[in-house]
């Protein structure tokens, strides 16, 4: 005869205990379905590369956030593309949809030869404006920053309703902020003969490309700023080709200040809510390019940074953070 080992108490404890048992499942399925979402979640804040054709021109684009949230449009500078945001794109994209389009000439963009495409920013901005139709972006907030500027500004002067935001980060649109670095520029613009283009060639090398990274930037930032991100750009301008592009631009941009005014109109007929991140140690775009455009926007909430002209790369938790609280106050749509 067996003995029967389980003594009452223990059977007690294992019946009350199987009583449990289908209770535990729906907390199971509840858990799953919670990881499921969160997943989810992080998959839509994921960046995403993509191209599309617009007139002709593939035109490479990084994507993140869930397409229903509010728009971010970044617009790149030189000498770099839309590789500048690639940290900011996943501190936005939980809340925002968020795009940053290359220009043909730079990044992963088409590069067409100059004799079949003029490298010029109005033909820049006929592009991004196509760009914004193919991807259904009928009202964004703008961050331009740099070339990202004069690019952004002749979009809004099409399409002003469009413009929910402005984010201003070291973009000029004022005489004031042209000082002594553009010096050389005018002197080509007024002068195009072939010795003062090729005085700018310098503006191209690898020196130049690191310095516009580092300059002005304080010493304890200086370790934020990777040595990869002026590598690439530098990678980019040393494609075949590409120098003779970036002279071109380097002419063309006369036809910006010509613009000026057209932008400060703009400025004043439609008051846009206005972010301005500005490096004031920038040489480039100096701080006198930023504080005009309180003429204009007297509502405008402007941060003069100790950075240089690439602040995101030293300061990008901190723009980051501020553009957050800046558009949440603006309740974009």
């Amino acid at each position: 005869m067996k003995t029967n080992l389980i003594t009452p108490p223990l059977l007690s404890g294992l019946i009350a205990l199987a009583l449990l048992v289908p209770h535990a499942s729906p907390t199971f399925a509840e858990d799953s379905a919670t990881t499921a979402a969160a997943l989810s979640g992080i998959a839509h804040d994921a960046v995403r590369y993509n191209t599309v054709d617009i007139d002709g021109q593939e035109i490479f684009y990084r994507e993140a956030g869930n397409e229903n949230a509010p728009t971010l449009l970044l617009l790149h500078g030189f000498p770099t593309s839309s590789q500048q945001y690639r940290n900011l794109i996943p501190e936005l994209a939980d809340s925002y949809h968020v795009i940053a389009p290359d220009y043909p000439g730079f990044g992963r963009s088409a590069m067409p030869d100059p004799s079949e495409f003029e490298y010029s920013f109005a033909n820049y901005a006929a592009l991004m404006d196509g760009f914004t139709d193919a991807l259904d972006l009928t009202s964004y907030s703008l961050y331009v920053m740099d070339y990202g500027a004069p690019v952004g500004y002749r979009l809004a002067l099409k399409e002003p309703q469009a413009i929910e935001a402005l984010i201003i980060q070291n973009g000029n649109a004022y005489e004031e902020g042209l000082l002594e670095f553009w010096d050389v520029f005018r002197t080509y613009w007024t002068d195009a003969t072939d010795e003062n283009r090729e005085s700018l060639r310098g503006f191209l090398n690898v020196g130049a490309t690191e310095w516009q990274y580092t300059h002005g930037v304080p010493d304890t930032h200086l370790s934020r700023v990777s040595p990869d991100a002026w590598m690439l750009d530098q990678t980019y301008l040393d494609r075949p080709g590409n120098q003779e592009i970036q002279l071109d631009l380097f002419y063309d941009y006369r036809t910006n200040v010509d613009l000026y005014p057209d932008f400060q109109e703009f400025f004043r007929a439609y008051q846009p809510p206005t972010l301005i991140v500005w490096g004031e140690n920038d040489h480039i775009f100096p701080a006198e390019g930023a504080t005009p455009y309180l003429r204009d926007l007297p509502n405008a909430e402007l941060h003069l940074i100790d950075a240089g002209h690439f602040i995101l790369e030293s300061h990008g938790a901190e723009v980051a953070a501020t553009i957050r609280t800046f558009l949440s106050k603006n309740k974009t749509n």
